[in-house]
């Protein structure tokens, strides 16, 4: 088996539920700009994806309960990260025997508390991997679960062909993320490639109503109504 069989059948044998490789070169001043120059470094990406336990995304109508809040917290949150942190981190040990530099960002870090950011973006990756594209809620949108999923990616210099291209937009007319955003922090503008984050989405707004809900609820803050509400998840399953 070549490398990019092995380390997609490793990826997948480990807990990926998708899985893909991008040529980040199109990006490039875009993660420069986020990351500094040790980032913008490397010339290729692998996106890991975890997708969310539905039964537990249903349930965020509800999120002010403090069980379900715990739940998704717990398993739809903190569990799927540690599972993405460790494959991440034993494929970056696979590659690194095989005398490839490496670098697998955490899934969940904000290192940039001005900008609200990591230093590479999880859903830049997976895009130009060809796993789905970003849409008016700052997500990325997969064909096969909509954004119930959790990302992690690894940098990398290993020799791995790509896995495919940036798919096209696919949200339309649908603003339903847009709506039901209980702190309007979506602009309703489709993603554009050359516009930062800031044209579509505030993040402060986000982080003002976390930082309002941990203070009220003793840090069971949770919000995932635009995730929950997209038709691209929800009409691949049975909603109760």
């Amino acid at each position: 088996m070549d490398l990019d069989g092995r380390i997609r059948h490793l990826a997948e044998d480990w807990g990926a539920d998708l899985f893909g490789v991008a040529d980040l070169s199109p990006a490039r001043d875009a993660i420069l700009a986020q990351g500094g120059r040790m980032i913008a470094a490397y010339p290729r990406a692998i996106s890991i994806g975890i997708a969310l336990p539905h039964s537990i995304v249903n349930q965020l109508p509800r999120r002010t309960e403090r069980a379900v809040a715990a739940s998704y917290r717990h398993h739809a949150y903190d569990v799927i990260n540690q599972r993405l942190d460790l494959i991440a981190s034993r494929l970056s040990s696979v590659l690194q025997h095989e005398g490839c530099s490496t670098l697998p960002i955490p899934a969940s870090q904000t290192v940039d508390n001005e900008r609200l950011c990591a230093v590479f973006s999880h859903k830049l990756g997976a895009h130009l991997a060809g796993l789905g594209w970003i849409g008016k809620s700052c997500l990325l949108i997969t064909p096969e679960m909509g954004p119930r999923v959790r990302w992690a990616t690894i940098l990398t210099d290993a020799p791995l062909r790509e896995t495919g291209k940036r798919m096209n937009e696919g949200c339309g007319d649908c603003t339903e993320c847009v709506d039901i955003c209980p702190v309007k922090a979506f602009t309703g503008r489709a993603f554009r490639e050359q516009e930062p984050r800031e044209a579509r989405y505030d993040a402060g707004k986000c982080d003002r109503y976390f930082a309002e809900m941990n203070e009220k609820d003793a840090g069971l803050a949770v919000c995932g109504l635009c995730l929950y509400i997209c038709p691209y998840g929800r009409e691949k399953i049975y909603v109760r």
